[in-house]
């Protein structure tokens, strides 16, 4: 297939996932070939396991748009879940850097640019956090508000991970750029050579998102990998997107607000977040930060367990999945631990 996009500009490999995508994936493909800036390729593929209209709405889409961009359109016959399914496109891709699309997103004009322009120099930067602001629907369409959906990754002492100012206003705020944690999985942009450095090799597979945990917290788990191998991550409003936000709607830190958000979300959502939240802390944490930390992680864990344990029993086999999990998690965090390069003091000044 033609490119007709420049050469001389990086190339970014954009991996969108279809999944139940038949509202969404109009918008996000046209906010995707509105870009200034040109040089990049879509790997696109379905994710389902049952028809979806959105294969065919999308499909409809690029064959408008054929010739214009490299794209390359799959199917996995089967949900594989957000890890495994964008780790499948991140290899395909040629990129030096990474899109990873959430098919509810839609992007400013200027994203790709901003984006690249930053990373281009910041040679030490892991990858580019958006200013994520929330789509909101009414009347079946999609409106771009000034609720913030995410400034970034928020890693509390107690282990409890938000999204920076989530549900918030944006007026006034988060118009400076920082340094922070990580980036939110909706809609980052990864430099390859960061994605490559933390790649996890195990019995044969290698993996940038841990695929054993199917969905949720695997790019808390991407993220935390990266502030161990060294590499840092930054928030830059000048690349903004919207994000219609299925979970989550807001950064709430009491216990109140806390159950009334996981009341908003599924079983299935609140079994795998449960177990992949323990798992990645096995892999990931440090023991004299774990312990210096250990009175705020009591404060969230027991009240946790004994939550789950009474009122989400249903989702027991969460528990098991830990347990059955726990030697290759123990196997992936002797490889991560190999390669570290952070020690206590690097670490702790992210944990607030």
């Amino acid at each position: 297939m033609k490119n007709l996009a420049p050469t001389s500009k990086p190339l970014v490999s954009a991996s969108i996932l279809l999944w139940h995508s038949e509202k969404f994936i109009s918008g996000c493909l046209e906010s995707l070939f509105a870009q200034t800036y040109k040089n990049f390729e879509l790997i696109i593929t379905d994710n389902n396991d049952v028809p979806d209209d959105g294969v065919r709405i999308a499909q409809e889409f690029l064959e408008k748009q054929k010739g214009q961009y490299p794209v390359k359109f799959t199917s996995n016959g089967r949900n594989l879940g957000f890890a495994a399914g964008h780790n499948r496109n991140i290899e395909q891709g040629r990129g030096k850097y990474v899109l990873l699309l959430n098919q509810d997103i839609v992007l400013a004009p200027n994203f790709l640019e901003k984006a690249v322009a930053f990373l281009e120099g910041q040679p030490n930067a892991c990858g580019v956090q958006s200013r994520c602001l929330r789509l909101k629907e009414k009347d079946g369409r999609f409106e771009k508000s000034q609720i913030i959906d995410s400034l970034g990754l928020v890693m509390l002492k107690n282990r409890r991970i938000i999204g920076r100012r989530q549900g918030q206003s944006a007026e006034n705020y988060g118009l400076k750029q920082r340094e922070i944690f990580g980036l939110d999985g909706a809609v980052p942009v990864f430099r390859r050579e960061a994605l490559e450095e933390a790649k996890i090799c195990l019995d044969g597979r290698c993996e940038y998102l841990d695929e054993d945990f199917l969905s949720y917290k695997e790019d808390v788990d991407l993220a935390w990998r990266f502030r161990l191998l060294g590499w840092r991550a930054f928030y830059v409003p000048e690349v903004v997107a919207w994000h219609a936000r299925g979970s989550g709607d807001s950064a709430k830190k009491g216990p109140v607000g806390i159950v009334k958000e996981r009341l908003k979300i599924s079983d299935f959502a609140k079994k795998l977040s449960f177990r992949n939240q323990r798992l990645m802390q096995l892999k990931n944490e440090l023991p004299l930060l774990f312990f210096c930390h250990l009175p705020w992680l009591l404060l969230k864990e027991v009240p946790a367990w004994l939550y789950f344990l009474v009122f989400e029993w249903r989702n027991r086999e969460a528990i098991g999945g830990i347990f059955k999990l726990m030697p290759r998690m123990w196997r992936k965090r002797k490889i991560i631990m190999g390669k570290r390069k952070a020690g206590f003091w690097q670490m702790a000044r992210w944990f607030e």
